[in-house]
């Protein structure tokens, strides 16, 4: 199984942005510990703070991994762009937030890609990454088993 992380604007500064909101802990620390959890799962990541190179990145992948994670970051809630890619994709995308949405600003309860994706995991802290694998893994061994 193949599955892609894509990190939108800002969340390169996971660790030192709003640590009380995002936590202290960067992604570039999180992943081995995510890839040592699921060896068996090639696990790759790529962040972009442009919308268009988030665009390229998905459309590169999603014809062929078996699952993308993306936390989209601001765009979630302004990127009819982003939505437009997802629904042309044949890879499924969990779309992830590491804080509760819900309960921060009125204009991040809305998203704009949500639609597209398979669900949406948030307020897990950098744990909502690891239930986006297990969701991506258990819809694909209910397509494995259906094909049986």
């Amino acid at each position: 199984m193949k599955i892609l992380i894509i990190n939108g604007p800002n969340l390169n500064l996971l660790g030192v942005r709003e640590p009380s909101i995002y936590g202290k802990e960067s992604m570039e620390s999180y992943l081995p510990k995510l890839r040592k959890q699921y060896p068996d799962i090639d696990i790759e990541y790529f962040q972009s703070n442009v919308e268009g190179v988030l665009i390229d990145k998905m459309q590169e992948v999603g014809f062929s991994y078996d699952g993308i994670v993306l936390n989209a970051g601001a765009y979630t809630h302004t990127s009819i762009a982003l939505l437009d890619c997802i629904r042309s994709l044949r890879t499924p995308v969990v779309e992830v937030h590491i804080s509760n949405v819900n309960e921060r600003e009125e204009y991040r309860r809305h998203s704009m890609i949500g639609t597209g994706c398979m669900g949406t995991i948030q307020g897990f802290g950098l744990n909502s990454y690891r239930l986006a694998i297990e969701a991506l893994r258990l819809s694909s061994e209910g397509t494995e088993e259906k094909k049986a």
